[in-house]
């Protein structure tokens, strides 16, 4: 516009960018405002701050599980959205309603963070919501993972049981005394009992020793069936 000789330009930022800085704040506040602007800009709902903070993060940590439900089956953001952290909104959840919307959305249970951890283990560690991370553990385990490592009650995370050597079973059942052999390999039970009395037992190293035992024990068990 030209008034007095001058040049007034007048200019109005695009939608998106007015919206975008304010989306995170209207999710915290699951403010009715937010679901039409994402509708009318579907690419916002994926929006993550410089933190890697995202939509999805701050429905789960409010636990406004309308909006959580919405942005994942209406508006497909990924349930599996990571921060700089490395870690989802699982990772935020409170409660367990807000972990269940999130694992019947095939959230990934065992994603880990920069730390190593998954949400499980790190909300057991903090101790606050453990009732989320027992049924995080619930979920787990009846997916089959049950060889996850898991924290224990003093925060620590237990270890993985070390793999079994190429080509060996592990049958699992119950024996009674008359199905034991009337000799037991002292030589071997003491190497085990040695073994596992070093304090690098449960190291690499340890772990190692241990598979080699037991490669040597079932190929002499082997020997003896052949001959």
């Amino acid at each position: 516009m030209d008034l007095f000789g001058l040049n007034i330009n007048h200019s109005t930022p695009h939608p998106s960018k007015m919206t975008s800085s304010n989306i995170f704040i209207l999710a915290s506040d699951n403010s009715p405002k937010l679901l039409p602007i994402l509708r009318a800009n579907p690419s916002l709902a994926s929006s993550q701050d410089s933190h890697g903070y995202s939509l999805l993060h701050a429905a789960a940590s409010y636990n406004h599980h309308n909006l959580l439900h919405t942005l994942i089956h209406e508006l497909h953001v990924d349930p599996n959205i990571k921060d700089e952290d490395s870690e989802t909104p699982l990772f935020a959840a409170e409660t367990v309603e807000t972990a269940q919307i999130l694992a019947e959305s095939q959230c990934d249970l065992t994603a880990k963070n920069h730390e190593g951890l998954t949400a499980e283990e790190k909300i057991r560690t903090e101790g606050e919501f453990v009732v989320v991370a027992d049924y995080l553990k619930e979920q787990r385990m009846s997916s089959g993972d049950q060889t996850s490592s898991s924290s224990t009650g003093n925060g620590q995370v237990s270890q993985r049981p070390p793999p079994l050597p190429p080509n060996v079973t592990l049958n699992v059942g119950t024996t009674t005394e008359e199905d034991l052999p009337e000799e037991v390999d002292t030589e071997f039970r003491a190497k085990i009992e040695e073994l596992a009395a070093r304090e690098d037992f449960k190291g690499e190293e340890g772990q190692r020793q241990l598979r080699e035992l037991v490669t040597e024990a079932v190929r002499g068990v082997e020997r003896d069936a052949e001959g």
